[in-house]
């Protein structure tokens, strides 16, 4: 249950709390923190190099040092710890793809009330949509998993295991993350043909291209020929942009691919039985439904519902919870 105590000031902060969402994202998207780096600038340096409005620059800056992502010392502006780490795009930590991405799906947002009210989605899919709004959702999506993959490869059982299919894997930052950790791993990323360019740098850039492969499909419209292949398969982020009959199809197909004993993982915003919560799969839920055609968040009873049906015993939650509330179901196939 939510415990916020709402009242007039609560409220009011909710609603405008997006004027500190755009101001994040126009920040990211001007570069303002990338051209700042380890500096210290003065507005008109900053405005020189994107050819911005004087005005318009000195009250972004100053908003942004309002925020803390910004020191203001003088006429001086330089990056915050925070804001050196996560925000620049010279640091390995950059998640500014995801936050673009975020920014591509504010205008959806602010027509929920139509999309609820016609009962059906009001944009593309990310991953069908232009070239500039696909790289920051794929791009993005290496953002988010370079924040867990790192650390979730060591915890994660993958003994015994030589050959994992990464199902829907996009970048495959998973896949690589694993083989990096598990020595005796190999790896397949199946994902869509617009993907390969994206999938295929990363796996370059770790040095992994011999243990780490790409492999072309569209896990929805077609037959998955990769029978009894695998030890096991990882599926993250990919059942919510279905509805629970597809959904279903999409872990049929994993499961069809693992060999006997094979294990599965599935990584999702995983809601409560009772659909009511945690808050950030709940937002998510509203996400997919103004994007999709029927995908949503499920729950955890959901989700095994659906292990069972397809073969898989010894169905458990593992202890991992996500910087975003996500988590992970995992069982066998019998």
């Amino acid at each position: 249950m939510n415990s916020t105590q709402w009242n007039p000031g609560t409220l009011l902060e909710t609603s405008g709390y997006y004027w500190k969402t755009c101001t994040l994202h126009a920040g990211v998207k001007l570069n303002i923190f990338t051209i700042i780096n380890q500096k210290s600038l003065s507005a008109d340096d900053i405005c020189k190099k994107i050819h911005a409005d004087p005005k318009g620059i000195f009250v972004l800056l100053n908003a942004l040092s309002s925020m803390g992502l910004i020191t203001k010392t003088g006429d001086l502006y330089s990056n915050s710890s925070a804001a050196l780490t996560f925000l620049s795009k010279d640091s390995p930590k950059y998640i500014g793809f995801m936050i673009m991405h975020h920014h591509h799906l504010m205008e959806s947002w602010s027509k929920m009330d139509k999309s609820i009210c016609d009962g059906k989605p009001i944009r593309t899919r990310s991953s069908f949509s232009d070239k500039g709004k696909r790289e920051s959702f794929l791009l993005g999506m290496f953002n988010i998993g370079m924040a867990i993959a790192p650390g979730l490869s060591k915890e994660l059982d993958l003994k015994g295991c030589t050959n994992l299919l990464d199902f829907g894997g996009g970048p495959g930052t998973y896949a690589i993350h694993f083989c990096l950790n598990n020595p005796e791993l190999k790896a397949k990323v199946y994902d869509l043909p617009t993907t390969r360019p994206f999938a295929e740098k990363i796996i370059n850039q770790f040095n992994v291209s011999d243990r780490v492969e790409f492999l072309e499909g569209n896990y929805i419209e077609e037959t998955f020929n990769f029978k009894n292949k695998f030890d096991a398969v990882w599926l993250s982020h990919i059942i919510h942009g279905e509805g629970p009959e597809d959904a279903e199809m999409i872990i049929s197909k994993a499961v069809s691919g693992l060999k006997p004993k094979g294990k599965i993982f599935i990584h999702e915003f995983i809601m409560n039985n009772n659909m009511d919560g945690p808050l950030f799969p709940a937002l998510f839920s509203i996400n997919m439904f103004l994007g999709t055609d029927n995908g949503q968040s499920y729950s955890e009873a959901q989700i095994f519902s659906m292990l069972k049906n397809q073969g898989i015993s010894d169905i458990q939650r593992l202890d991992f919870v996500g910087p975003t509330e996500s988590g992970i179901i995992c069982g066998l196939k019998k």
